[in-house]
């Protein structure tokens, strides 16, 4: 029972693991985009091969605590934590021209066995985009969730594109 003069309010969110057919645009637009930097076989994907991974956000506001999140295929690594040559071969294009291009720097970088995640403190309206560089170390048929990027203090507002169904051969 209500007491007081004020009116009561509620909010309620749900989210479910539906998977996603279609990139879906809330506030955010994102797209990936794979270039093979070494391959051992030109034109298939095998394992052992190295990819660059570009993930490009439009935002269309301003806004503070942004995460963008990319799952990778079960056993790849993300290369440049500074293991020897990994992380040569993940530095260049890191650095190439972005200075001059990027409107946003992440503050912090996640690089997991599941995904890589980056965090900005803050985002202005406008394009942006990150790169990492990944070796996919197992074969296999590797269905991963989608690329998403979220205002963290404000979940509604959002971006999703959908990963094809990655298969790596020996």
């Amino acid at each position: 029972m209500h007491e007081g003069s004020g009116k009561p309010w509620a909010t309620m969110q749900i989210l479910a693991a539906v998977p996603v057919r279609e990139a879906r645009a809330n506030g955010f637009r994102v797209t990936r985009e794979v270039t093979p930097v070494q391959e051992k076989l030109s034109g298939k994907v095998t394992r052992g091969d190295v990819w660059r991974v570009r993930l490009s956000v439009e935002s269309d506001q301003d806004m503070s605590w942004v995460v963008l999140n990319d799952p990778i295929p079960g056993g790849a690594r993300i290369l440049g934590e500074g293991d020897g040559r990994d992380s040569r071969l993940a530095g260049f294009a890191e650095k190439e021209g972005a200075k001059s291009e990027n409107k946003a720097w992440p503050t912090y970088v996640e690089r997991t066995f599941s995904a890589y995640r980056a965090y900005y403190g803050y985002v202005p309206r406008g394009k942006f985009y990150i790169d990492y560089t990944l070796r996919l170390n197992n074969a296999g048929e590797f269905s991963l969730p989608a690329t998403r990027v979220e205002a963290m203090y404000a979940p509604e507002v959002f971006g999703e594109a959908p990963n094809a169904k990655v298969v790596v051969g020996e």
